[in-house]
């Protein structure tokens, strides 16, 4: 059906909220990636469960396999249904049409990463085309989130060790960060400290002290990407150092695969594939609310009414009016 302007600027006004909130009160808002509709109903069940505030996303991947617009109604479908807050995100998108696109669908959040397609991507290309997509932001109020270099990995299950000496190489610095935010305007950077897209063999180890430099060295809201696998512990000190967004992909994934793998076995002769997707839903689900309980965002859903009114006049200046 599509939003009306005035309800895609008040939502990015309170989505702005959330994320100062998260910085005052040292929470972090869960980033759950959702590939189908199953896994949709299973974050909004959680974080109604929780009573928690949550940011759903979509790759480009899930936007060519969905739509980007229909991603939009289908999120608002549900938080009407649910009564929660919920938010979306266009992760890792690797073309600036693709971010205006969805500024204009009324995405709250927009991650453009130009070193996805091109991982040789210069630096002056990176930020002309993230500056590009900040100055067209302002129409909504949207937050851009971006990172000056590719980060490593993939949102899948591997089998291969974590090489921690060739990450180090890909690891943010504070003053890296502090010349790309100062040059893009950038309302989140993605840090790389040590976290990796993916599930691996062993648990990954996030250098902390060095998040502490980086959110020493910036203004704007951190995120993680590559949460998966990662100790819970990682997830509570980070929150307390200032990450307010934590990106979750492929533990939700693999509990969704495993789970309808051993549905299917268990009912060879079920072809009505829907009646077993309960125990499905129910397996992400689970992984949803661990993941709020190490954020400790849970029991922190604001409502629409008192989300808003405080931070309104803060963020207006950022959305001209025609």
């Amino acid at each position: 059906m599509g939003l009306t302007i005035q309800e895609i600027r008040n939502n990015c006004v309170k989505a702005r909220h959330l994320m100062r909130r998260s910085r005052d009160q040292h929470f972090a808002v869960g980033a759950f990636n959702v590939d189908n509709q199953e896994t949709l109903i299973a974050v909004c069940r959680a974080a109604q469960a929780k009573n928690a505030p949550v940011l759903v996303e979509v790759s480009d991947g899930e936007v060519k396999a969905i739509g980007l617009e229909n991603i939009r109604d289908m999120v608002d479908n549900y938080k009407a249904e649910y009564g929660i807050e919920i938010y979306l995100n266009l992760d890792h998108s690797p073309n600036v049409e693709d971010c205006k696109r969805a500024i204009d669908a009324g995405y709250e959040f927009i991650h453009i990463d130009i070193s996805q397609a091109n991982h040789d991507a210069s630096e002056e290309e990176i930020i002309a085309k993230t500056k590009e997509v900040v100055e067209y932001a302002k129409f909504t109020g949207a937050l851009v989130e971006s990172e000056p270099h590719y980060f490593g990995g993939s949102s899948n299950v591997h089998t291969e060790d974590i090489d921690y000496e060739e990450i180090k190489k890909t690891f943010s610095t504070p003053e890296g960060a502090s010349s790309f935010v100062e040059a893009t305007g950038i309302d989140t950077f993605a840090a790389a400290i040590g976290n990796l897209h993916g599930k691996y063999p062993v648990p990954k180890e996030l250098d902390l002290e060095l998040l502490k430099s980086i959110r020493e060295a910036i203004p704007c809201q951190i995120s993680l990407h590559g949460g998966s696998g990662t100790p819970s512990h990682y997830f509570e000190e980070a929150a307390r150092i200032g990450v307010s967004k934590i990106n979750i992909n492929s533990d939700m994934r693999f509990a969704f695969r495993t789970t309808m793998e051993e549905a299917l076995k268990e009912n060879p002769e079920e072809f009505a594939v829907v009646k077993l997707m309960d125990q499905v839903k129910d397996a992400v689900q689970k992984v949803v609310e661990e993941k709020i309980d190490a954020f400790g965002s849970d029991n922190l859903f604001q409502p629409a009414e008192t989300s808003s009114r405080r931070f309104f006049s803060r963020v207006w200046h950022l959305v001209p009016f025609v």
